[in-house]
């Protein structure tokens, strides 16, 4: 698990998250005018999944149950294609949220009732990591500290299990960009989730070096009158990291949130052109600021495969660059 969990942030290289649910792949379908059937969604992913040259900067695949255990139009497993480029398959295995009793409308998630038995099924299917998403909203009052130490109990239970079934989890405690909430409240409630979640894992004896961090970035909130600046959210977001994160963690790779494909690559950029002794690797597992290019080029027809897939291996080329700080908007005109 150490060896995969160093894999995974391997210099030069993310996470390619397409682990969108049935309701959510349907949402992005629909942005496109595209009907989610099976047919439609497993042609996207196979489109994207067999980009040339996408292992250069793509070190593993974050799938959804469904896209596990479906094949290709040539009969070949997802996990099988993705293992056979040199990228590891992983797996969502949260069951989404739930409101959270005694709070006002606060959400916990769910899906560890079974799990041991599904991480196992999983990995006889080909799966080496798998992700688990927690929820964190920034508004009056809230959160409470309730809500994130039930998160952070969820998360570390969940990354217990993980490794017991042989799997490297990636613990994801996104704390939301909706609202109008400072950078400077962002960084104080991520600071306190982290040390919350970190306080957990060690008293349910996670082992941190078999295990990968999926936070957001610290950020101004969606409707803030003021924006940070992007060398602003680099440096609050590295203050706030040096200030919980344990050494021995292998890396933190970054949800992309609400951000563009582009501004999430400069975010990524910033902070590793502005310190490059880090403990941990500084890495991307984005979803929609990878995919949204090939997305809105491929529209669902199958003419379009190549120019999507050029879109998709152009983004993973910027946050691979991003990865050494060496990515520059000049990238963007000359793509």
């Amino acid at each position: 698990m150490e060896k995969i969990a160093q894999a995974l942030v391997a210099k030069q290289k993310g996470i390619l998250a397409a682990d969108e649910s049935q309701p959510t792949i349907k949402k992005r379908f629909d942005t496109i005018n595209v009907e989610s059937t099976e047919e439609n969604r497993n042609g996207y992913r196979e489109m994207l999944f067999t980009t040339e040259g996408l292992e250069n900067y793509i070190s593993g695949v974050i799938l959804f149950e469904e896209t596990l255990k479906s094949k290709t139009k040539d009969g070949k497993s997802f996990p099988e294609l993705l293992h056979d480029k040199g990228i590891l398959p992983g797996i969502k295995v949260d069951k989404g949220l739930a409101v959270l009793p005694g709070t006002k409308n606060e959400k916990v998630t769910q899906g560890l009732d079974g799990l041991k038995a599904r991480l196992d099924e999983y990995y006889q299917l080909g799966a080496r990591f798998a992700k688990f998403r927690s929820v964190i909203t920034i508004g009056h009052a809230i959160p409470t500290p309730f809500c994130i130490e039930a998160n952070a109990h969820a998360q570390a239970r969940y990354a217990a299990i993980c490794q017991s079934a042989g799997l490297v989890p990636i613990v994801e405690p996104e704390v939301l960009m909706n609202g109008d909430h400072t950078i400077e409240r962002c960084e104080k409630v991520t600071s306190d989730t982290l040390a919350c979640l970190f306080y957990e894992l060690h008293k349910q004896g996670v082992v941190l070096e078999q295990m990968l961090l999926k936070p957001n970035m610290v950020i101004s909130g969606l409707d803030c009158p003021e924006q940070a600046d992007v060398q602003t959210v680099a440096e609050m977001t590295l203050r706030c990291f040096k200030r919980v994160l344990p050494p021995a963690l292998p890396g933190a790779v970054f949800l992309s949130g609400g951000q563009s494909a582009i501004v999430a690559t400069e975010h990524l950029n910033a902070m590793n052109a502005m310190d490059n002794n880090l403990p941990w690797e500084i890495s991307f597992s984005y979803g929609r600021a990878l995919q949204e290019p090939p997305l809105m080029t491929w529209k669902g027809d199958p003419a379009n495969n190549a120019a999507a897939q050029k879109a998709l291996f152009h983004r993973a080329k910027c946050n691979g660059l991003a990865r050494s700080g060496e990515y520059n908007s000049d990238m963007e005109k000359a793509a």
